[in-house]
């Protein structure tokens, strides 16, 4: 059964980025539960922004779960990637990835490495990029492994990096690793940039995915793009996907606006109004 999840981002230096809901994660979890979602995707400054117990309470309070953990404060604030050519600062994105993934596992969520991928050029050229990629999610994976969790692995379009931008690409990469403990993100943005036919992407990434972004083709709330919702929900049930459909969409005309939009959407496509039936 795919669930619904809605983002807010924590991050005042992403501000203006495509989060649905921002800096207020009380009031986030309230409006979520409200609409009938069932749960919120957290982007925070750091592993130890959240409090932990506070959290809990409002998952409890508002019976939401923590659909993903987003990594990519430590690009924004912070400069590090998991392919920067000089080890030391390759080590502190491993480790800042890795408390990440403490704060996901402690509320049952995969953390997700998108942004923190980096880029090659320069000194630095594909291959090597790749090498050191991987060795990066092969520790990740496991370790998430470890704390009971997945790591979600992002393809990005090619403005955000020229690693991997395509499903495929990102099914590839996973295939080299030594485990199987890493999933990919399909995010719709990325995909309806690189992907000649996104349904078909995702049928082919079947077994791989294990976290979607659910947004419209110019980042807005599904629906207010022009995207074909109608066959991307089809690939999605065809390969019996189960995971999250999560909006990380930007706030427009608001985020009441967008998370509403969202959840009609969600509805119209999946057949289910999530555990609240409310909204």
């Amino acid at each position: 059964m795919i669930r619904s999840a809605v983002t807010v981002s924590l991050v005042a230096q992403a501000r203006g980025g495509p989060f649905v809901f921002w800096d207020d994660l009380g009031a986030a979890c309230r409006i979520a539960a409200e609409l009938g979602f069932d749960a919120v995707e957290i982007f925070a400054p750091s592993p130890d922004a959240v409090d932990l117990d506070e959290l809990r309470r409002l998952q409890d309070r508002h019976r939401l779960e923590v659909a993903a953990v987003g990594t990519g404060a430590g690009m924004v604030i912070h400069g590090l990637s998991l392919t920067d050519p000089a080890a030391r600062r390759r080590r502190k994105a491993v480790d800042f990835v890795r408390e990440i993934i403490d704060f996901g596992a402690a509320c049952n969520a995969p953390a997700i490495v998108g942004s923190m991928q980096g880029r090659w050029g320069g000194e630095l050229d594909r291959p090597a990029a790749l090498e050191l990629l991987a060795a990066a999610l092969n520790e990740l994976g496991a370790y998430a492994g470890e704390k009971g969790t997945a790591l979600i692995y992002e393809p990005l379009n090619r403005y955000e990096t020229n690693l991997v931008n395509t499903v495929a690409d990102g099914a590839a990469l996973l295939r080299a690793l030594d485990g199987d403990n890493v999933k990919l993100l399909a995010d719709l943005f990325h995909m309806n940039i690189e992907e000649a036919d996104i349904a078909a992407a995702i049928r082919a990434g079947d077994g791989s995915i294990g976290h979607v972004h659910f947004v419209d083709s110019n980042r807005r709330a599904a629906g207010m793009g022009h995207l074909d919702f109608g066959p991307i929900a089809a690939a999605l049930e065809e390969i019996g996907y189960d995971g999250y459909a999560s909006a990380e969409a930007f706030p427009l005309p608001n985020p009441q606006a967008a998370a509403q939009a969202t959840i009609a959407a969600f509805r119209r496509l999946f057949g289910r109004a999530g555990r609240r039936q409310s909204g």
